[in-house]
């Protein structure tokens, strides 16, 4: 039996609504408490989150909430351009950071590159906080 045509589209359009959303490619083993570990910046999520590898294999990588900032989400104002920021300050750059409490499938650490925490970096370029962690 085939459906009308407009409740095949609201049945498509809840397939696709429901679906989840493309996950970030980190699949490394989360450092425990205190660990240090290190390496480039290989992937940007949104403005506080990213992962850091190695080596170009995203089995190696790590995902980080970075700790010591809180960008608005994608979906707020601000969002965005707190993601484009992070990229340009922080993509490709070797990052050393410190790791603490696991949230969710990530570990939140306090990242540095060059010296500079990484939320110092992004307060340093303009980017307003405001996530769900204020």
């Amino acid at each position: 039996m085939a459906l009308p045509p407009v409740l095949a589209a609201a049945v498509f359009l809840c397939v696709i609504a429901a679906s989840p959303a493309a996950a970030d490619p980190c699949e490394a083993p989360l450092p425990r408490n205190g660990e240090v570990f290190a390496g480039q910046v290989r992937y940007v999520g949104d403005g506080d989150g990213l992962c850091v590898g190695p080596s170009s294999d995203p089995a190696t990588w790590i995902e980080v909430r970075v700790a010591d900032f809180y960008a608005p989400e994608l979906n707020e104002p601000g969002g965005r351009e707190a993601k484009v920021t992070l990229e340009r300050i922080a993509k490709g750059r070797p990052a050393k950071c410190i790791a603490g409490h696991r949230s969710w499938d990530r570990v939140v650490a306090v990242c540095e590159i060059g010296g500079r925490s990484v939320g110092d970096m992004m307060r340093a370029a303009g980017v307003s906080e405001g996530g769900r962690g204020r």
